[in-house]
């Protein structure tokens, strides 16, 4: 299966699951994890937790958050998590409002193009795009050492934010 065919795949079996995954009301789940308590470190990615009103246990995530090399009002959040059910693994990324919706979000790992997805809401702090991560994708990010998420001014304007695999594996690996 080629890599653009992966991440269409997993994207439409992120657009079947989504509704298995729990989020707090007004979808602030990811939000909840940016700002959630830092439960630890593994290079440059955090465990982040946080309780949801309602929730009976905690819920963690792998975080992190970058700027643009060049334009540091324009950021984005990478956040890993488990269903409650630890069935699946998903990858959200919340980029700015503003990004050109229908170019999608573009991913490449040490160079090679993986392929992009497409946004599937806005919120008040930004859009989501999310993908369940297939093992093919956690491997790569796994022994990579750099990603590279591409989001669009406009059809013909992407803006690389660079996001380090420093300390992922040893992260993935600690994510409850």
């Amino acid at each position: 299966m080629t890599t653009t065919k992966f991440i269409l795949s997993a994207l439409l079996s992120a657009a079947l699951a989504v509704t298995s995954i729990p989020l707090t009301a007004g979808g602030a789940a990811a939000q909840e994890f940016v700002d959630g308590k830092v439960e630890s470190v593994h290079g440059d990615w955090q465990i982040r937790c946080d309780q949801p009103v309602g929730a009976r246990d905690k819920q963690c995530a792998m975080v992190q958050n970058v700027t643009a090399e060049d334009r540091d009002n324009i950021g984005l959040s990478v956040l890993i998590v488990k269903t409650v059910d630890k069935k699946a693994r998903i990858m959200r990324v919340l980029a700015p409002l503003g990004v050109y919706l229908m170019a999608g979000l573009g991913l490449r790992i040490d160079d090679k193009d993986i392929g992009r997805v497409g946004f599937v809401r806005c919120r008040a702090r930004g859009c989501y795009a999310e993908v369940i991560l297939q093992d093919d994708l956690v491997n790569q990010m796994t022994t990579g050492s750099k990603a590279l998420f591409i989001i669009y001014d406009s059809p013909d304007d992407g803006i690389g934010i660079p996001i380090s695999l420093k300390g992922f594996k040893e992260g993935f690996d600690a994510l409850p």
